[in-house]
């Protein structure tokens, strides 16, 4: 698989071009900035031997099977589309889109167009989550009755952080928020409603925290809490509790660095650590793997009903949908 960066971004170092070089058959080929000088600067920096001036030329490449975006998030679903009318698979930082109803419209495109488009949810690709997924089969803390998500992580106001800025999909909800959601909604195997939400804001449009209360169609409830900045400095959780026990687990969105999964019950309590391996390894295999026909975890259909809930926080907290740029 030969693949191309939209993009210079910072995280493409660690999500995709580090891990290529543990994955087989996977080439980091070209990457395209909008300041050249910049895209020369990441190119050299990271061994990747093709630069583009424009993501219209990387696109027009033929020899690139697939693009990597990790664009401002209001910036994903133009150029997804884009990337998809060229013929190339889509691996896609989340959030997957700006909101859901552009969500629905590229995955109607990669229906219509039978290529591959994978939301970039890493965490969902590492053996921690296949580990939660199994406890909760065994039945071993009984029927979920509460799921809870608490993720904040320091990201003081700066108008050079794409996440404070509205007009590219910025927002609490919308960076860690994006974890929240499909967390509650991969773990419990249901599609929640939003009972209410709270949010503080940094001006009008940017939640630099917000929590919202959940209800489930089987009866549990739950809560997602995403902070950029508040009064909890540090905190990556996730606590599911069931009618015989209880699940902890810390540091769910970034497992290789020292997550655990802490399970109590009348039997006692359990304390399981996982592989250092990164998780962007795991889903870049996936990737993969996912164009000769492998499974696809986090496909448009998934990220519809993610980017659903997400909207869903913003409207019962009384802000503003995220808008395509």
């Amino acid at each position: 698989m030969r693949i191309g960066i939209l993009g210079a971004a910072k995280i493409a170092g660690t999500s995709l071009v580090r891990p290529a070089r543990n994955v087989g058959d996977v080439t980091v080929a070209a990457i395209a900035a909008r300041n050249p000088a910049r895209a020369s600067r990441y190119a050299t920096r990271h061994g990747i031997p093709v630069t583009y001036s424009s993501y219209e030329e990387l696109l027009d490449d033929s020899s690139l099977d697939a693009v990597y975006i990790p664009l401002p998030n209001a910036l994903h679903g133009r150029w997804m589309a884009r990337a998809l009318e060229s013929g190339k698979h889509v691996l896609c930082e989340k959030p997957f889109t700006a909101n859901a109803d552009e969500a629905s419209d590229i995955a109607a495109l990669a229906e219509k167009t039978r290529l591959v488009v994978m939301e970039a949810f890493h965490y969902r690709y590492h053996p921690l989550s296949e580990r939660i997924l199994d406890i909760l089969a065994s039945n071993e803390i009984g029927e979920i009755r509460s799921i809870d998500t608490v993720f904040c992580v320091p990201m003081p106001p700066s108008s050079r952080n794409i996440r404070w800025n509205y007009e590219l999909g910025g927002g609490s909800m919308m960076d860690l928020g994006a974890y929240a959601a499909h967390m509650v909604r991969t773990f419990s195997g249901e599609e929640p409603a939003v009972v209410s939400a709270k949010a503080r804001v940094h001006d009008v449009t940017i939640d630099r925290y917000l929590r919202a209360e959940l209800a489930f169609p089987s009866g549990a409830n739950g809560s997602m809490t995403v902070a950029m900045w508040s009064s909890t400095i540090f905190s990556l959780r996730l606590d599911i509790v069931g009618r015989r026990g209880r699940m902890r687990v810390s540091r769910p969105l970034s497992p290789q660095f020292f997550a655990r999964i802490v399970t109590t019950t009348d039997a006692g309590r359990r304390v399981e650590r996982t592989t250092r391996r990164p998780s962007y390894e795991f889903q870049l295999e996936a990737f993969r793997d996912a164009l000769d026909g492998g499974p696809n975890l986090t496909p448009p259909a998934d990220s519809v009903a993610t980017m659903t809930l997400i909207d869903a926080a913003y409207r019962a907290a009384g802000l503003p949908l995220r808008l395509p740029a």
